[in-house]
């Protein structure tokens, strides 16, 4: 009998060429546009991390040969919020998002409360539309959930909430713009 009865995609193998990827695209840009920095490649290297671990996490396994369903039918998608949902999940969603606030506006020219929301919105959003694809296409393990969507965004939210507070404190606000890729006015000095 084969150990992989249900052909499980491992998910380290995946999230670890997915992080690479990520981080050598960031890393050309950084290139391309003259703005490479030890501080910069760092970041670069926090968002592989970040998307690996979040892919291996919300969107694997994926199964190749569907597992036999036990029940007649087992609901994949949760539209309704705030129901048969727990604190624990809500709390868990709320800190995994939350360095994706801070990491979102090292990357933005003039972020803001919007762009930075909206961002963190559309990658949960996305990970819960890829978690009905795998599903329908192959049989993922997980259940897209409209709640996930909901306290992931208050995560983002939290997230900047931090990175404001950090960047507009005394003697942590230059340690801040050592990271960001493009540089505020305040930190831009006369040519």
């Amino acid at each position: 009998m084969s150990d992989n009865p249900f052909g499980e995609i491992p998910a380290l193998p995946v999230a670890l060429i997915v992080g690479v990827m990520a981080f050598l695209i960031q890393l050309l840009l950084l290139l391309r546009c003259g703005r490479f920095t030890w501080p910069r490649t760092a970041v670069a290297g926090a968002l592989a991390v970040y998307a690996a671990g979040i892919l291996a996490n919300t969107v694997l396994p994926i199964y190749l040969n569907r597992p036999p369903q036990l029940e007649p039918w087992t609901p994949k998608l949760a539209l309704i919020p705030f129901y048969d949902y727990e604190v624990m999940d809500a709390i868990t969603n709320v800190i995994v998002f939350a360095p994706l606030g801070i990491l979102i506006p090292l990357l933005m020219r003039r972020p803001s409360w919007v762009k930075v929301i909206s961002t963190a919105a559309a990658v949960s959003l996305t990970i819960e539309l890829i978690q009905i694809v795998t599903d329908g296409l192959f049989g993922g393990g997980h259940v897209a959930d409209v709640n996930d969507f909901l306290w992931n965004t208050v995560g983002g939210a939290v997230g900047y909430a931090i990175f404001i507070v950090v960047s507009h404190t005394p003697g942590l606000s230059r340690l801040v713009e050592l990271f960001r890729w493009h540089p505020t006015m305040r930190t831009m000095r006369p040519a």
